[in-house]
């Protein structure tokens, strides 16, 4: 028995145990740099764009392995929509209201097409990325716009000053950080034990109590960790605030609401879905309006990072949070995947992003890894598919 759980254990967390084999891998590497305090806060900047795209992309994913190959573009085309009316002296918070809405309303368009009109994703949305990326080249008029507004740097994560000030002013270590680090962690663990307390009291099966403990131990010691670390630099920087919005929400809509059901459903079985009485449609409309709000804000993410939009922005993002998905678990099949797979590919993206660069490695051969690690991913789901047939 020993060994049959030590080989569920195995499967359920392969990503999770790939992950920590490729930072102790690089960690070495680089003689510990890749965890210094520093390298933690850009590993979270840099790749806020791909978690908040992953979690978009892993709703449209679960409908059938389907993709948004648009949400790129549309990223860049957002983001050059609010550049430019920032420009003008408009409101900040008008301009991010408008770019939102902006995003909505491509996701409405995609969506029409694929859900009611029966285009097939790949097609919808590989007319969209080269649609939006021609926008963004005329709303951009091809050149730079800067953005100078503090308030939308500050909150959205650009500039020097983008990060949740210290409450209580130590100086080299920032507390309120690593209290909010403590906190969570509290919170995660409290979260658990009501869940598992009701399970008792309904009478559904629960891990065991060891296993439980163990797991919310480990969560417990790396968010405070991660927490620690970014405390000794400048604290907790806003993108990680926005990011944890994005997870949280669709960590809930995934597992505990309807329309999460019906996106595995719709995955799982289609025709059995729609004859059940849930309209594909609908669940397709849902899932690529989402992705169209997601790459808005990713949009609003980007720019604030770069403190400017331009024309080249978003290229190959899509391919980022398609791969952080695929990675994460979800099935290229559908009807399968969750948000903490998503945060474990983007996570694994985003470290041997950062690793081979502080290697030295050349970009394309980034590329060429990156492509392994994806191939691999795709190559373990379907031998799973096949051993379970």
């Amino acid at each position: 028995m020993g060994g049959v759980k030590i080989t569920d254990v195995l499967k359920k967390y392969t990503m999770v145990i790939a992950l920590i084999l490729v930072v102790a891998f690089f960690y070495w590497k680089t003689g510990g740099k890749i965890l210094l305090p520093q390298n933690i806060n850009n590993l979270i900047s840099q790749n806020a764009y791909v978690f908040v795209l992953a979690a978009g992309m892993l709703l449209c994913i679960l409908t059938g392995g389907n993709i948004d190959l648009a949400c790129g573009s549309v990223v860049c085309f957002i983001g050059g929509i609010g550049a430019v009316i920032m420009s003008n002296n408009v409101n900040v918070w008008v301009a991010v209201l408008v770019m939102l809405v902006g995003g909505i309303l491509v996701g409405i368009w995609q969506g029409f097409w694929i859900a009611y009109v029966k285009v097939p994703p790949f097609i919808a949305t590989l007319a969209g990325m080269y649609a939006f990326r021609g926008l963004s080249n005329v709303v951009l008029q091809g050149m730079t716009v800067g953005i100078s507004n503090s308030t939308f740097l500050n909150v959205f994560g650009g500039g020097a000053e983008c990060y949740v000030p210290d409450l209580f002013g130590n100086g080299s270590l920032n507390l309120t950080c690593l209290l909010l680090g403590i906190i969570i962690a509290v919170i995660y663990v409290a979260f658990v034990l009501k869940n598992r307390i009701s399970a008792k009291t309904k009478d559904y099966a629960t891990a065991p109590l060891a296993t439980e403990i163990i797991k919310m131990f480990i969560i417990c010691a790396v968010v405070i960790w991660i927490f620690y670390k970014l405390a000794q630099y400048k604290g907790v920087p806003t993108s990680l605030i926005w990011i944890a919005v994005v997870l949280v929400a669709y960590g809930y809509i995934t597992s505990k609401t309807t329309m999460g059901r019906y996106l595995y459903a719709v995955g799982g079985n289609e025709k059995a879905t729609k004859l059940s009485g849930i309209d594909p449609r609908k669940v397709y409309f849902f899932a690529y309006v989402n992705m169209g709000l997601m790459s808005g804000l990713a949009g609003i993410l980007t720019v604030a990072r770069a403190c400017g939009a331009q024309p080249t922005f978003g290229q190959g993002y899509e391919m980022d949070a398609i791969a952080a998905c695929f990675v994460g678990g979800a099935s290229a099949y559908g009807g399968e995947g969750n948000i903490f797979g998503v945060v474990i590919g983007a996570t694994l993206m985003g470290v041997i992003n950062m690793g081979m660069s502080i290697m030295g490695v050349e970009a394309n051969y980034q590329k060429v890894v990156k492509g392994l690690v994806l191939l691999i991913a795709i190559v373990f789901d379907v031998m799973s598919k096949k051993q379970k047939k």
